[in-house]
């Protein structure tokens, strides 16, 4: 049997972001995973069959970056002896194209160092190109189970989002500020879908760094919500989050880990997507998620750089409209500036459809997606406006083709055919 090595480096998220493509591996081959040490608690649990290969790709507290490659060179010897038959390299990183040396450079989908230069696969170079329009984007999940040549179906990869028993789990904050809610919005939200949830118990979830944003919030909540509150801030470690994540009825979460963690445990996701969050990029993947996607004229932008409207992708959400919406999910309710997405699925992979307002560039996202599964082999025909995509999409190195085994026409060479 062959082996295959992914190389996933970056966090939480996009481990379980990964899941499709290893599930598509796993089918053809012995999967091996590259991931930070921090992470393997998890990845144990999400990729039981998986052999790991742990190695320190980030900063952490009290241990230097001499510690740190010292304590990874046993891996990198490992990992050279392997002779993997295929490696998926995922991050566009530093560390990553180094990693890439280790291996055959025609072993390595993805990203790949070759005699000091870094190189791109084809599909990578396609989605650079169709990323500068992040509003038509595909899902990060389903770009890299199509490194793979045959992924699996994206309805088969998380269970169907159904209530656990265990009452609404609320996470403070995101990685980046500007993506999460302040405590005085968050509040009354959490309030409403806890009411509207039968008063079940109300549970914090966060790392250390959050513990005051959860006493604010614990301040802002009506006296009844407040005595139902469990707060797990800075008090799991990633197997205990798990175990309550597991449990809950469903969790209300800006765009984290947490909220992939949910999808792949199959409990139902009410997600708030705002600023440099974009549902079509990064939301949940799975049957039974909701995403309140803000839409103003600057979404998404880069919450590293200043917002000079004063984060207006924030305002719908602390409105009393709001409020009334997320609790009925009635679309006649719709907000200025929010579009209420579901989760859903076409031949290419996650779609989120609106219920409530609409998501800009619908259109063009639909075209984009139908021209990207006429390109993967998916469907017949490219769909409307082809002529533009391609010239969009491709450069002239990519106007090279081959007869396809799979059918009898004939096909843009793809980033993994030789």
């Amino acid at each position: 049997m062959q082996r295959h090595l992914i190389m996933q480096l970056a966090r939480l998220g996009d481990l379980i972001q990964t899941k499709r493509l290893v599930l598509s591996v796993a089918r053809e081959a012995e999967v091996h995973v590259c991931l930070d040490h921090s992470l393997v608690p998890v990845a144990r649990r999400v990729y039981p069959n998986a052999v790991l290969h742990p190695i320190h790709a980030h900063k952490k507290p009290g241990i230097s970056a001499g510690e740190a490659a010292a304590a990874n060179m046993p891996v990198f010897a490992e990992l050279r002896a392997e002779s993997f038959d295929r490696v998926y390299n995922l991050n566009y990183s530093g560390l990553s194209f180094a990693l890439s040396t280790l291996f055959d450079p025609d072993s390595v989908r993805g990203y790949r160092q070759v005699a000091g230069q870094r190189l791109r696969d084809r599909w990578c170079d396609l989605a650079f190109r169709w990323a500068k329009e992040r509003r038509a984007a595909m899902n990060l999940s389903d770009f890299w189970a199509h490194f793979s040549r045959d992924p699996v179906p994206a309805a088969e990869v998380n269970p169907q989002a159904s209530p656990k028993g265990g009452g609404l789990g609320v996470v403070m904050a995101g990685r980046h500020a500007r993506r999460s809610l302040p405590p005085n919005v968050l509040a009354p939200i959490a309030a409403a879908l806890w009411s509207a949830g039968g008063r079940n118990p109300l549970t914090l979830l966060g790392a250390a760094a959050e513990r005051p944003a959860a006493r604010a919030l614990r301040k802002d909540l009506p006296p009844a919500a407040d005595a139902a509150v469990t707060d797990f801030t800075g008090k799991t470690n990633l197997d205990e989050l798990m175990d309550v994540v597991a449990g809950l009825d469903g969790v209300l979460t800006p765009d984290t880990g947490v909220m992939h963690l949910a999808a792949h445990l199959g409990v139902p996701v009410t997600a708030f997507f705002l600023s440099s969050a974009w549902a079509f990029e990064t939301g949940p993947v799975g049957e039974g998620h909701v995403v309140w996607q803000a839409v103003a004229e600057c979404a998404p932008c880069l919450e590293s750089e200043p917002c000079p409207w004063d984060i207006a992708c924030l305002r719908p959400f602390a409105s009393r409209e709001f409020l009334r919406l997320a609790v009925t999910m009635r679309p006649e309710r719709a907000v200025d500036g929010l579009a209420g997405l579901r989760t859903a699925f076409d031949e290419l992979g996650s779609t989120y459809e609106p219920f409530a307002g609409e998501a800009p560039q619908s259109e063009d996202r639909r075209r984009l997606r139908e021209f990207l599964a006429f390109h993967l082999g998916r469907r017949d025909a490219p769909g409307a406006g082809a002529a533009v995509l391609a010239n969009r999409v491709y450069c002239e190195r990519d106007w090279m083709t081959r007869p396809r085994r799979t059918a009898p026409r004939r096909r843009m060479l793809r980033y993994g055919d030789e």
